[in-house]
C-alpha cells in the first residue's frame, strides 16, 4: 500500500476522496491523522491550481509522503465568477452558513435564468519534489433561492446541478459522487493513477 496524505481537515471532502479512490492500493490519511492541532496552510494563490500546489508542496515538504491536495470553489456568473478561490472564506473566517447567507444576499433580486454557476475543482498529487499529477473537474448548475437539504457541506444546500431539481445537499452522497466537480476531477485522476500503478 502506498501512503497518501489528503491535505484537508474537511471530513466530508476526505470521505468523498476516500470513496472514489478506494480500489487503489493507497492508504489515505487526512491532516487530522498527521497533526494535532491541524496546521493552517495559507492559500495565497490566485487560482485553484496555485492553491492546490501550495497545499501539496507544504505537506510534502514536511513529510516526504505522496500528497493529494485540491482547491475547489463556486463560480457564480452574476457575480463575475465570485466567490471563486475565496469560496471557503467568502464571509470571512466564519462558517458554511455565513457563506451561504452572504451568497443569497449578493444574489437578492437576481432572477432564475441569471443564477447560473459552476463548481470547479483542481486536484494535484505531489509524488516527488518536482513531480505532480493533475486533474480538473467542473459541474454546471444554478443557485437556489434558499438552502435546501441537510447533506453535503459548503454551498451544497444552494447548488442545483444541471439536469436536477434538487440541490447537492438533497440528492445523496452516492449520486453526488458521480456528478460532482470533485468526482469528475478524481475520475480523471483515476485514469492517470491506473497508468502510474501499471508501470
Amino acid at each position: 500500500m502506498k501512503q497518501l496524505i489528503v491535505a484537508t481537515a474537511n471530513k466530508g471532502k476526505f470521505g468523498e476522496i476516500e470513496e472514489i479512490l478506494k480500489d487503489f492500493p493507497l492508504q489515505l490519511s487526512s491532516l487530522h491523522d498527521i497533526w494535532d492541532p491541524v496546521p493552517q496552510i495559507p492559500e495565497t494563490g490566485n487560482t485553484f491550481f496555485e492553491n492546490a500546489c501550495i497545499k501539496a508542496d507544504w505537506v510534502f515538504s514536511k513529510t516526504s509522503i505522496w500528497t493529494l491536495a485540491d482547491d475547489s470553489g463556486l463560480e457564480v456568473d452574476a457575480l463575475n465568477g465570485e466567490p471563486g478561490v475565496r469560496s471557503a472564506r467568502y464571509a470571512g473566517e466564519h462558517s458554511d452558513i455565513d457563506n451561504n447567507n452572504k451568497l443569497l444576499k449578493m444574489l437578492s433580486g437576481v432572477p432564475p435564468k441569471k443564477r447560473s454557476a459552476r463548481f470547479r475543482c483542481v486536484i494535484v498529487i505531489k509524488t516527488e519534489t518536482n513531480t505532480y499529477i493533475t486533474a480538473e473537474g467542473c459541474c454546471e448548475g444554478t443557485i437556489a433561492f434558499g438552502s435546501e437539504g441537510s447533506g453535503g457541506f459548503g454551498y451544497d444546500p444552494l447548488f442545483i446541478p444541471k439536469g436536477f431539481t434538487k440541490t447537492f445537499a438533497q440528492i445523496g452522497q452516492g449520486e453526488k459522487n458521480i456528478i460532482s466537480h470533485r468526482a469528475k476531477a478524481l475520475n480523471s485522476l483515476r485514469e492517470k493513477l491506473h497508468v502510474l500503478f501499471e508501470k
